[in-house]
């Protein structure tokens, strides 16, 4: 299959950002377009489990100053590419090795453990490849997946500004001869930045809607590196502006009838945001350890040499400990629960049952992210604040990452259906 168009789409950084990102971190400038490095091929769990923990190594190494300095993660990204990481959930008979959801999940948590932002990237990534098997057609996936065991990236033009709900959609797509040309604005666009597919969902002429796969460099594709949030501060969350892009017939595929039939779709969305809160959650405690141990002054009062022998200390570090073992331990159990129920005929009750798991392990591990982030200042104290440390950096993340959608309507969707019997609604957010 022909590479995409190495000509990038017009970028343009968020105000007062440099023009280009260190090199040494970013692995290339911000207007260059991403590599294509041969991808690995992962065959088993233990192999993708033993790259990731290579890649959050790597990323490990200059976290803090990316989020310092808002310098993208291009070489991480880059890494994690080339390690065969993108391309583990497709399946076997389009020759992916199709790795269990437990495995998935865990590799999202290990990285993000490390960096994050750099395990919010890829997430729109697994989301939509678990779209094309339910919607897309036989050709279209055959060809999709292998640009993606090729080492091609899928981002994520994402909601609307100004639309009252994030499922309302103000992007269009209209007829023009043997294709079509699609116009609209998105944002908190994950990914995009850094693909070679940008997917785009959008409404047909017949007030359908479509998911419209654009080719990286497509003239009229803009994307706009905006993002000012104040945690994840290096996922380029930003703005796509399409402009009477034109997309061919092959490129749309429809996605609408994901809401037609029951499916583990949005189970699978929400079992990696859980993953990535419990890796907040654990480098932030493991962060919170080595302050103690190593730069905290224990309290007058506690009569100890040592601020890790403060007793006090020492008991909320244990239940933070046991809080995150739980919703892990929760994530865990939901993976395999996903990994069960699609090894049959999904149905509405097992589509409910896979949903409401998710939802529980996505509650604790929202708690503890949040928790373990702004615990750590109490128990390391004041010195823990100085910005040399950027140790803020994980509430930060922690508290901007978990307003994806609000965790009070998982419990809620969880009480209905053990009160109730009452099954959650079907779309992404649960």
């Amino acid at each position: 299959m022909t590479r995409p168009n190495p000509t990038p789409p017009d970028i343009t950084p968020y105000p007062g950002a440099p023009a280009t990102r260190d090199s040494a971190l970013s692995g290339q400038a911000l207007d260059r377009a991403p590599a294509l490095f041969p991808a690995a091929l992962l065959r088993t769990d233990q192999q993708a489990l033993a790259a990731a923990r290579q890649v959050a190594t790597f990323a490990a190494e200059n976290a803090a100053r990316r989020d310092r300095e808002r310098l993208l993660p291009w070489a991480e990204l880059e890494r994690f590419t080339a390690s065969g990481l993108g391309s583990i959930a497709i399946p076997h008979e389009y020759g992916g090795p199709q790795l269990s959801f437990v495995t998935i999940a865990e590799v999202f948590r290990i990285i993000s453990v490390a960096d994050p932002a750099l395990g919010q990237i890829p997430q729109n990534q697994f989301g939509l490849l678990n779209l094309l098997q339910h919607c897309a057609t036989e050709s279209q996936k055959q060809r999709l997946f292998r640009t993606v065991l090729d080492g091609w990236r899928i981002g994520n033009a994402g909601p609307e500004r100004g639309s009252k709900n994030t499922l309302e959609l103000k992007a269009r797509l209209t007829v023009e001869g043997d294709g079509f040309r699609l116009s609209g604005q998105k944002f908190y666009s994950t990914g995009a930045l850094f693909a070679h597919w940008v997917a785009v969902k959008a409404l047909n002429q017949d007030g359908r809607q479509v998911l419209a796969m654009v080719r990286r460099g497509t003239p009229g594709l803009r994307i706009v590196d905006d993002w000012s949030g104040f945690g994840q501060r290096t996922t380029a969350s930003g703005t796509v502006l399409l402009d009477q892009v034109r997309v061919e017939a092959e490129d749309v595929i429809d996605s609408a009838q994901l809401g037609e039939q029951p499916t583990t779709q949005g189970a699978f969305s929400q079992l990696i945001q859980a993953a990535i809160d419990a890796g907040i959650a654990r480098g932030a405690l493991q962060d919170s350890i080595a302050f103690v141990r190593e730069r905290s002054r224990p309290w007058i009062e506690a009569k100890v040499e040592r601020a890790s022998d403060d007793p006090y200390v020492i008991a909320d570090i244990g239940k933070l400990t046991i809080e995150l073992h739980a919703a892990e331990a929760l994530l865990t159990r939901a993976g395999r629960a996903l990994d069960q129920i699609n090894a049959q005929t999904v149905d509405a009750d097992a589509a409910a049952r896979a949903s409401i798991l998710v939802a529980e392990a996505k509650v604790l591990t929202t708690e503890i992210a949040l928790q373990a982030s702004e615990k750590l200042f109490e128990l390391a104290g004041s010195r823990a604040t100085l910005a040399e440390f950027n140790l803020d950096r994980h509430w930060r993340n922690a508290r901007t990452h978990t307003l994806h959608d609000p965790v009070r309507w998982k419990a809620h969707a969880v009480g209905a259906y053990y009160l109730n019997g009452a099954k959650p609604a079907r779309h992404s957010w649960i």
